[in-house]
């Protein structure tokens, strides 16, 4: 899933044609096509936040350079040094949607579980550790991708989930992610500042929709606690002496 994630965000041509999207939203849920997983252990928490996040964060960035393009906006990527700035923004923006996505489903298992706030931070952390290690540090990443992802981890660690509501309130990082790292003029930008932020929040709806249908939140936690525990017993069992028995000759 970490390479098709790669390839989603290094191809900002194709990302940009409709029926790529559509086929796109098919295979991750997102439209009609598809018939979407059920979010009940780790691996499908993975791929739901990986996919929806750079769902947001490629049509979110992409299609506010159309919009402030025009009918330059083909020309935007023939520029070496333009590219270079939407793979820079394209992979920050990945990582606040990460994080505004983690931290709202977060939520969603303290609202329907009796889980403690700390058992759901370790969940997330094992799911979003998984997640970054497969992804690495893209070549075209800035300099800030790793203290930026290091921040998405400790967003999460230090989380009360017991105060995130079932609203837009967990998505901050997003709308200021793009706002911020957009390849596009400051005087331009700050006209744009409530409407490029608010179309942000709008993405996040569906996906919002989509996750309250999906989660399983009892089995999710159980499943990742069992897998946690069957870890740590083969850790254990891998660093326990062995012992050994003299044989004769």
């Amino acid at each position: 899933m970490a390479s098709l994630i790669k390839i989603l965000l290094v191809l900002p041509k194709a990302l940009v044609s409709i029926d790529f999207w559509k086929a796109f939203t098919d295979y991750v849920g997102i439209g009609g096509g598809h018939k979407n997983p059920q979010l009940t252990d780790s691996e499908s928490l993975g791929q739901f936040l990986q996919t929806r996040s750079s769902h947001v964060a490629q049509t979110s960035l992409y299609g506010y350079l159309r919009t402030r393009a025009g009918t330059r906006y083909p020309e935007l990527f023939e520029d070496p040094g333009m590219l270079l700035s939407i793979n820079m923004a394209k992979w920050q923006i990945w990582l606040a949607c990460l994080s505004d996505l983690t931290i709202y489903i977060g939520g969603l298992i303290h609202q329907r579980t009796d889980a403690k706030s700390d058992d759901i931070c370790l969940v997330l952390l094992s799911v979003i550790d998984s997640i970054l290690t497969e992804t690495g540090i893209p070549e075209e990443a800035s300099p800030e991708f790793p203290d930026t992802a290091e921040n998405l981890k400790r967003r999460v660690a230090n989380c009360d989930f017991s105060s995130i509501p079932d609203n837009e309130f967990a998505f901050i990082k997003s709308p200021e992610a793009l706002f911020y790292w957009a390849p596009i003029a400051d005087q331009l930008k700050n006209r744009d500042k409530e409407i490029v932020k608010n179309s942000v929040r709008f993405r996040w709806h569906e996906i919002r929709r989509s996750a309250r249908k999906l989660l399983h939140a009892e089995a999710l936690v159980g499943n990742a606690k069992s897998n946690m525990t069957a870890k740590q017993d083969i850790s254990g069992e891998a660093d326990r002496p062995r012992s050994r028995t003299l044989r004769g000759p």
